[in-house]
């Protein structure tokens, strides 16, 4: 028997309102289990408003591989804005929430975490380095495993019409495989264990299953979303910004940056973007997720790969498709005001630190910064602010495989 049995009995509490907290609270639930969905003030008096009483819907093509899919009208047995309460006798906890929302976050969980707890954190973003850097500064010492994924299970959309928030969440795509790691390594057996008892990972349970990433600076790299948004979004923005006013079909909503931007100039510089990180990755001596060339180019870029596999589904870059998200609308989307400040911003301070030259990854930052008139090169994410700065790379290695900090 699992030593992480204890976990089927007990509740699992969701953070976080959005489009992913919503989809893998009402996905657990719609699984038989016991789910808590919280989520801050004042997000909550939006993104929370009404739900006890209509619970979550969950539709959509869901694509995948095996046809996994899974809808209905969730629901959940607590919709609170009090974060004792959601996390109070909970087995796992999921973090569903942006990076910039993380540390806020953070520093109201960690007073309640208990022993025996387990986090997952969709998407990662560096937030297991951050969770356990707060933990030190506020002297939490409760034995938890915190682990996080380089991505979510799903790509998934809140349903909203003139500016009403519907309690409906359309799944575009599920995941048939995810890579995670925990912080430190040492408990990544039992967090790949917990899995099984996750509703909104039965996709990938029953999928090609869990990867064992190396170390959680590898889900870092493994992350899609820098190497295929930023090119694609700064890139493309002027396709973006006349959609709808110059051509398009006037509908400013019906962009695509993957059905209307991607294009082989794109896409060459986010497989070279891709080069670096995998450069990053030698230094160190992590690893990430492995793409060939041709992977880049298709009109989903790798994005196909985590929930149709490897070589299954192709679209050509010159060919029209529908099997793509709509967005982003603005250059103010978190493709950037993300992706940029956490995801580009870690790329470039680890290269300073480790001696990697990232000319691509500085560009995108530097046009970025140009765009939204920011200097993304002093703000956004350090790695102080994570906690890994002064180490040498051994030290790194140790912090991150065994907990060793120094």
């Amino acid at each position: 028997m699992s030593k992480m049995d204890y976990l089927k009995e007990k509740p699992i509490a969701v953070l976080g309102g959005g489009a992913v907290g919503k989809t893998c609270a009402a996905d657990c639930a719609l699984a038989g289990q016991e789910v808590r969905l919280f989520d801050m003030l004042p997000f909550a008096e939006t993104t929370l408003r009404n739900v006890e009483r209509t619970g979550i819907e969950i539709d959509g093509i869901q694509r995948n591989f095996y046809n996994f899919k899974r809808s209905g009208v969730a629901k959940l047995a607590m919709i609170t804005t009090d974060i004792q309460k959601a996390v109070e006798g909970a087995g796992m906890i999921i973090i569903a929430m942006p990076a910039i929302g993380h540390e806020v976050l953070f520093r109201q969980v960690i007073p309640y975490l208990e022993d025996g707890q387990v986090i997952h954190i969709f998407t990662d973003n560096y937030g297991t380095l951050l969770l356990r850097k707060l933990m030190r500064e506020m002297n939490c010492t409760k034995k938890i495993i915190v682990g996080g994924w380089s991505s979510s299970p799903f790509g998934t959309r809140v349903e909203t019409a003139g500016g009403f928030i519907f309690p409906k969440c359309g799944i575009k795509y599920r995941a048939i495989s995810l890579r995670g790691a925990t912080m430190p390594m040492t408990d990544i057996d039992d967090f790949m264990e917990t899995v099984k008892f996750l509703g909104c990972m039965d996709a990938v349970t029953y999928g090609n299953g869990p990867v064992k990433a190396k170390t959680v600076l590898d889900i870092g790299f493994s992350n899609i979303n820098p190497v295929i948004h930023v090119p694609a979004t700064l890139l493309g923005v002027s396709t973006m910004e006349n959609w709808g006013k110059i051509f398009g079909d006037f509908d400013k909503t019906g962009y695509s940056m993957y059905a209307h931007a991607l294009c082989p100039s794109i896409c060459e510089v986010q497989y070279k973007f891709y080069h670096e990180e995998i450069n990053l990755a030698d230094a160190i001596g992590v690893d990430l997720d492995r793409y060939d060339k041709e992977d880049f180019f298709s009109r989903r870029s790798v994005l196909s790969i985590e929930y149709m596999g490897k070589g299954n589904m192709h679209l050509p870059l010159d060919e029209p498709t529908t099997e793509a998200n709509t967005g982003p609308n603005s250059i103010y989307h978190r493709y950037v005001t993300e992706d940029v400040p956490v995801g580009c911003k870690v790329y470039h301070e680890l290269g300073v630190k480790y001696g990697v030259k990232t000319p691509i990854i500085d560009s995108m930052i530097t046009i970025a910064s140009a765009m939204l008139g920011k200097d993304y090169f002093s703000e956004g994410y350090t790695l102080e602010y994570i906690g890994i700065d002064n180490m040498s790379k051994e030290e790194l290695l140790a912090y991150l495989n065994e907990g060793t900090y120094k």
